[in-house]
């Protein structure tokens, strides 16, 4: 469809459904003043949900079913007609997503890094012997496990406001978050240290926000066709080549947070690098490994990685993680 088909095809509304954290409605905000600026003729409003997610802060993700408690209620808002378009970050999203869904676009990417929170200490290396570091990552449990086995980790839950005020109160010495969020928020001034990729390996996807929407073999695929053309000018291809990339390594291993998963890639020119890690919560264990390959083919560089971890017993880490998990439960 060309630009002037776009056109003549923009609805007269489109609702958005998103998560009602704080976060979570800056990025749809964000998505709403693209389109806005894109296709003024269109009222652009935003339904806010609480999704299962939101309502359980006293488990781990691991334990109460994992990524997709982010994003079930909002497809239901999709499937049901209360919403076209979801906007998540991709990082919360199922590495296989529900039959009649898909990802339409990929926004550009923010910063991907961690960062350390703190408001006595300047990075991780400061806190003393028994200091509590608080994540709700396995991933960075086991990171920070491996390098800093004199922490102390401790689950921590919750929106990124919720988070920093269980800092702020004492219940933390440090906590880790992501650095895009912070940004989006203009909480910059919180972070104490960036956690650099060769230190703390980011997630999958983390940093960028996706926009999803029902799939042509739905009901109503013909108003699918024109959503997904309105969304194409959002979509910033080299992050959607690098997260392709990240997210097939999890996809490979059944990426879930169960799983201390790590995948990120760069894409430069043609070329797109990629490293990933898998590893047991408490770090003892760990595997990663590294390749380059056209950025074209993001899926098969991610292919590339997952078999070069697989080569150095993967399975046998993923196997201890379920196990560790089963015994958790």
């Amino acid at each position: 469809m060309n630009s002037n088909d776009t056109t003549q095809h923009v609805p007269a509304q489109l609702i958005i459904a998103s998560r009602e954290s704080r976060l979570a409605m800056w990025q749809a905000t964000h998505v709403r003043d693209r389109l806005a600026a894109l296709y003024p003729q269109c009222q652009i409003d935003i339904l806010g949900m609480t999704t299962r997610g939101d309502q359980i802060l006293d488990k781990t993700l691991s334990k109460v079913g994992g990524k997709g408690l982010f994003v079930k209620e909002l497809e239901v808002a999709m499937a049901d007609g209360r919403a076209h378009l979801a906007v998540h970050s991709l990082k919360d999203v199922p590495m296989e997503l529900p039959e009649g869904f898909e990802l339409a676009a990929i926004l550009e990417r923010e910063d991907p890094r961690d960062a350390f929170v703190s408001n006595d200490f300047d990075s991780l290396t400061a806190l003393p012997a028994g200091s509590i570091v608080g994540t709700s990552s396995l991933r960075r449990q086991a990171l920070i496990a491996a390098r800093y086995p004199q922490l102390v980790i401790k689950p921590l839950r919750g929106n990124l406001d919720t988070r920093l005020g269980k800092l702020d109160r004492g219940d933390y010495a440090g906590i880790i978050l992501a650095a895009a969020g912070l940004k989006r928020l203009g909480l910059t001034r919180r972070i104490r240290a960036y956690l650099e990729p060769d230190e703390s390996l980011p997630a999958a996807g983390q940093g960028a926000m996706a926009i999803e929407i029902l799939s042509d073999n739905t009901a109503g695929s013909h108003f699918s066709a024109t959503v997904r053309a309105l969304l194409a000018p959002l979509n910033h291809t080299p992050t959607a080549q690098a997260v392709l990339a990240e997210r097939k390594v999890s996809q490979v291993f059944g990426g879930s947070c169960q799983v201390p998963l790590a995948a990120h890639a760069t894409v430069d020119g043609d070329t797109l690098h990629l490293r990933a890690m898998v590893a047991t919560p408490d770090g003892r264990r760990s595997a990663y490994a590294a390749a380059s390959g056209p950025a074209a083919l993001p899926e098969a560089v991610g292919e590339q990685v997952a078999q070069k971890l697989a080569a150095q017993d993967a399975a046998g880490i993923l196997a201890e993680c379920k196990a560790a998990a089963a015994g958790d439960a």
